[in-house]
């Protein structure tokens, strides 16, 4: 008994009851609320527990209804009243007045059944007495014939549109023809209906039940078929596909599994050039270009199986015509391969122009030609243009480097590349902003410093301090030289040459401006390329006072002095090595 003073329960239902077996959604019914569920003071008969179990309400399936099914039924007697009573007067006078030709304990009948209704709540007629009719007549009993449509369902298990109930011949249902299609969990992804052994179909009378299992067990039965009908499908599938699949590869491997390639080392010669940052693809598509390998995609693999083919770097190369791509990655692996123009430092632009007609096939001074008449469309900086008397107008912009050229280049192609070169490093050390603190006017100024530092100094020692003796002789309180730097690198540009021994006849009378034995000041622009070590020096001069130098061995030993006498030992040790 509930705190509420329920009663252990009614008698079950009388099999001829039409809604015998029905008790509240297949079971699923909830109860209703515990005030209208109390125990109501007619008859002393309590309230029924639908399932005769004496579940509770929070109790979900409180008892199996179908377990009614092997009970003997016998009229229970009526119970005696609980001692423990509800005792709401406002329920209490509305049961009491009861409903028209509504009894709560008639012998023979079942007492009263309360029953929520699903979506209002309200209190339901008992099953044993007519509803009253708010018309005034009495209506049918609407579920108890033949024709009519099942119970309402709750919302959550509506269905539509809903299946006829037929309770009266169930062995005339299972005789119908089976469905064309089904829809199979293994398709759809809904769990089996019939695996939790309840069936979802809406609640039907006791006639029904026999058929259900029925149609469960054959259910059961074709579900298992179409299930093992599904797994064939699938295997035969994934055959398929397998079968596709390797089919497909052998097709793919004799088609392309393996790149068009050449074989062997290959003959004659070709030149190619490679751009700086250029990948694999691009290498390759300029090889195939050239003749020398027969696709790009052999090229690449060929690269990449090489342990050190991702090293390949920008520049020229001499390879040859129809090699094999693994022969092709090793060749232009060897430095013997590369056809790069290299430039080294302290050379003058009569030097690089010789080696362009060289290796460009040209008539000498073809090159020269075009540099003296294109320069100015060259890529040369607003401050390097419009000197007078120059000798060569881009003498100090062809910067010592490494440059690809390969037959077929154009000459002003090849010098616009080391002009740009040129440029990038000039703005790097900022000549504009450094040439008034170093005592000189312009950035042209300050490249010709470097050259002559370049020209005259031997180490990188001498670099610096032979930049001091430049700045030291340019300065107008110079009283050893009086701004004449006295240099013999001017006078062998001058004249094409480079000759240690220069005699003071033509030292005193060539008038040329680059003789600056006769011309204070500077050159009318740069000498040679200087590199970056004579660019740093020039920007970073000593400050020790040397205003003299002399190369006392005639080649590469350079000694310095700061004043004339310390100079003039220094020219007495030169003519003993000599032998002047």
């Amino acid at each position: 008994m509930t705190e509420y003073g329920r009663g252990p329960g009614s008698e079950p239902w009388h099999p001829g009851d039409p809604l015998y077996g029905d008790q509240g959604w297949e079971g699923q019914q909830q109860y209703p609320h515990p005030q209208q569920a109390s125990q109501y003071d007619h008859g002393g008969q309590g309230y029924v527990d639908p399932y005769g179990q004496g579940g509770h309400a929070d109790q979900g399936y409180g008892g199996d209804p179908y377990q009614q099914q092997g009970q003997q039924y016998q009229q229970q007697p009526q119970y005696e009243q609980p001692p423990q009573q509800y005792a709401d007067p406002q329920y209490q006078q509305q049961y009491e007045t009861g409903y028209p030709g509504g009894g709560y304990d008639t012998p023979g009948h079942l007492g009263q059944q309360y029953d929520g209704n699903w979506e209002s709540g309200q209190a339901a007629m008992a099953y044993g007495a007519p509803p009253a009719d708010p018309y005034g007549g009495q209506n049918p009993d609407l579920y108890g014939t033949p024709e009519a449509y099942p119970p309402p369902q709750p919302p959550g298990r509506r269905q539509h549109p809903p299946e006829p109930v037929v309770d009266w011949a169930p062995e005339e249902e299972a005789q119908q023809p089976e469905p064309e299609e089904e829809k199979h969990p293994f398709f759809t992804g809904d769990d089996d209906a019939d695996d939790d052994g309840y069936d979802e179909e809406p609640g039907r009378g006791r006639g029904s039940r026999d058929g259900d299992r029925e149609r469960r067990s054959k259910a059961k039965k074709r579900k298992g078929k179409n299930g093992v009908a599904c797994l064939v499908v699938a295997l035969v599938l994934v055959g398929g596909v397998g079968g596709i699949g390797y089919f497909g590869y052998q097709f793919w491997q004799g088609e392309f599994g393996a790149a068009p390639d050449y074989t062997g080392s290959g003959s004659g010669e070709v030149q190619v050039e490679i751009p700086k940052s250029a990948g694999g693809y691009e290498i390759g598509n300029i090889l195939k270009k050239a003749g020398v390998v027969k696709s790009v995609d052999a090229f690449v693999s060929a690269q990449q199986k090489n342990p050190r083919g991702l090293s390949i770097q920008a520049g020229a190369y001499t390879l040859k015509k129809e090699m094999s791509a693994d022969s092709a990655v090793t060749l232009m692996l060897n430095p013997a391969s590369q056809a790069n123009l290299i430039i080294p430092e302290g050379k003058r632009n009569a030097w690089v122009y010789e080696k362009l007609d060289e290796r460009l096939d040209l008539k000498p001074g073809t090159t020269k030609e075009i540099a003296f008449a294109k320069a100015d469309s060259l890529g040369l900086p607003d401050w390097a243009k419009n000197h007078e008397e120059l000798k060569d107008p881009l003498e100090g912009f062809l910067f010592p480097a490494s440059y690809p050229v390969a037959k077929g280049t154009k000459p002003e192609d090849a010098l616009r590349k080391m002009v740009s070169r040129a440029n990038q490093e000039y703005t790097k050390l900022d000549l504009e902003a450094k040439a008034k603190g170093l005592g000189v006017k312009d950035p042209w100024e300050l490249l010709t410093v470097a050259s002559l530092v370049q020209a005259e100094g031997k180490t990188h020692d001498d670099f610096r301090k032979m930049a001091e003796v430049v700045y030291n002789r340019l300065r107008p309180d110079n009283h050893e030289t009086y701004q004449l730097l006295q240099f013999d690198s001017t006078l062998n540009y001058l004249k094409g040459q480079s000759e240690i021994k220069i005699s003071e006849q033509e030292a005193n009378t060539n008038t040329d401006p680059y003789n600056t034995y006769k011309y204070k000041g500077l050159p009318p622009g740069p000498i040679d390329n200087p590199g970056n070590e004579a660019l740093a020096a020039m920007l970073n001069p000593t400050n020790d006072g040397w205003i003299y130098f002399v190369a006392t061995d005639g080649m590469n030993k350079t000694e310095f002095a700061k004043t004339l006498a310390e100079h003039n030992r220094l020219k007495d040790k030169f003519n003993a090595n000599t032998g002047q």
